[in-house]
């Protein structure tokens, strides 16, 4: 799974990561510092385009790299109470990637405020928040207490938990469901929402529009895909749940088609994700219509792929003489 591919050079120079202009301008700077990384996301303005996914990445991530050359910062999915997951064995690699079944796993909206947000209010991109609930009531009332805090930038919307009122369906699967909780969400907030889209539905644009039409100021997708793994010898399941959460590498095909679909069709910003291994990966969602993309499993391997993904940007945009933008929806040869 693991790639390593080097930003481009160009004729008689070479080309810094974090060098600070478009084109080439003085290097020794942080990398996506250069203005041609500069991105829009609704109702935030980002330096460069690069975040993190929400589930494989913690405050304990800053061991690893600077966050503060993060685009911005996404938070593991907090629920009202704490949750203590699923029973292992929860992961297990597989070829192309990684199943996982951890359950969000979270200590809980007290603690989280208490405890967590002061060590994410240290840095200085935009906070963006993830949650999730049982019920539209619980997820307004974890977003009314989350107002309170003036560190937060914005919300990421897990909707894939189970609707306790809906015989277990998730939010993200049932279009009238989505309208109806983001726009409840909206009513609460005039800070970033963002809704992140599950890709086991039968059509992910009826789903994206839902939440267009709810308020959403953007969409994250892709959340992960179903899979499972079973052992040969014996017939038993590699995960205790069974079906689990499938992310990775092989997924990036699956990710980008449904980008490309949904941005289409949406006039909103996306956040894209799914098998971002390196800034060719990134810039591949960029050309599919993406404002911005997440690092996912790749951290696992490569705890500061997101900075290198922005140093790789960055590099090849100064080396083509233009700025993200240019690249954002450009795909051709569709016929």
């Amino acid at each position: 799974m693991n790639k390593q591919i080097l930003p481009p050079t160009s004729g008689n120079h070479s080309i810094a990561p974090g060098s600070t202009g478009c084109p080439v301008a003085p290097p020794l700077v942080a990398p996506g510092s250069a203005g041609c990384l500069q991105t829009n996301i609704g109702r935030l303005t980002l330096l460069n385009p690069v975040t993190v996914a929400s589930g494989t990445f913690g405050i304990e991530s800053s061991e690893y790299l600077d966050l503060n050359l993060l685009g911005a910062i996404v938070t593991k999915t907090i629920t009202k109470a704490p949750k203590d997951g699923n029973p292992p064995p929860r992961l297990f690699e597989v070829p192309g990637g990684l199943l996982n079944s951890i359950g969000l796993q979270n200590p809980g909206l007290n603690s989280f405020i208490n405890d967590m947000l002061p060590l994410y209010s240290k840095y200085s991109p935009p906070l963006i928040v993830s949650f999730s609930g049982s019920s539209i009531s619980e997820f307004e009332e974890v977003l009314q207490r989350l107002e309170e805090q003036e560190s937060i930038a914005g919300y990421e919307v897990n909707v894939s938990c189970p609707n306790v009122k809906k015989q277990g369906i998730a939010f993200g699967t049932d279009a009238d469901v989505l309208f109806e909780l983001t726009q409840k969400l909206r009513a609460l907030t005039e800070k970033q929402l963002i809704i992140k889209l599950t890709p086991n539905v039968t059509d992910i644009v009826t789903l994206a529009q839902a939440a267009v039409n709810g308020g959403a100021d953007c969409l994250a997708l892709i959340n992960s895909l179903y899979g499972m793994a079973i052992d040969w010898k014996t017939g038993k399941t590699r995960i205790a749940k069974g079906i689990a959460g499938y992310t990775g590498a092989a997924i990036k095909p699956v990710a980008l088609a449904n980008v490309y679909k949904v941005a289409q069709k949406i006039n909103i910003p996306i956040i894209a994700m799914g098998g971002i291994y390196s800034w060719q990966d990134a810039l591949e969602f960029i050309y599919a219509g993406a404002s911005a993309v997440a690092i996912g499993t790749g951290q696992f391997i490569q705890p500061d792929l997101a900075i290198q993904v922005i140093e790789g940007l960055e590099a090849f945009i100064i080396e083509m003489n233009k700025n993200i933008d240019n690249f954002h929806g450009s795909v051709w040869g569709i016929q």
